[in-house]
């Protein structure tokens, strides 16, 4: 990053932490920063793209976190649901991550991103995670008749369903999401 867009996307972390997104106007960050709006234009389209590349990289380091704190040597179960925790710890402490629960926010930050990626799914745990099923099928803790791939999409519709979560109810979601991922995981365990 150049070091004007680089004080920019640091200036706007601040901004739409201390803030949150709905609340935040670009000239407010382009002040703090101590540039120009129309500098911020040459760097991001919208304060959507801003917001969007700031939670994915807060995302991505969650996610990393969250891999880097797993005990492999605990069974399948455990390992998912602890790492659910600290998922949802790690949003629920972190302002940008936080925006993931404001619906008029989300769908805003998320449409953008389905336009610029399509239907590609983020895939900065993907590789890792995908290692850590097919080392459970080699040990005989995860079911080997149906394919890694299979069991990583079924684990990807679990994180998906977090995208429903005020159809289903906010106040069941929590519940709703360990009590699913429990019975999903003890028909993939052996």
């Amino acid at each position: 990053m150049e070091e004007k867009q680089l004080l920019l996307y640091n200036t706007a972390k601040e901004v739409f932490g201390d803030k949150g997104f709905k609340n935040t106007k670009i000239s407010e960050i382009t002040e703090k920063a101590g540039v120009a709006v129309g500098t911020f234009y040459n760097y991001y389209p919208s304060k959507e793209k801003i917001f969007m590349d700031i939670y994915l990289e807060e995302n991505e380091k969650l996610k990393k976190h969250c891999l880097q704190s797993l005990d492999l040597s605990k069974s399948p179960l455990e390992t998912i649901k602890y790492m659910l925790k600290l998922n949802i710890e790690g949003i629920k402490s972190n302002p940008i991550l936080k925006e993931w629960y404001n619906k008029s926010v989300f769908e805003k930050i998320e449409k953008i991103y389905r336009e610029e990626n399509g239907i590609q799914t983020v895939s900065f745990l993907y590789d890792s995670f995908f290692e850590i099923i097919k080392q459970w099928q080699i040990q005989g803790k995860m079911r080997k008749d149906i394919d890694s791939k299979t069991i990583m999409m079924i684990f990807t519709a679990i994180i998906n369903v977090d995208t429903h979560k005020e159809e289903i109810g906010l106040e069941y979601f929590p519940e709703l999401l360990e009590l699913m991922t429990e019975l999903i995981m003890q028909s993939l365990t052996i």
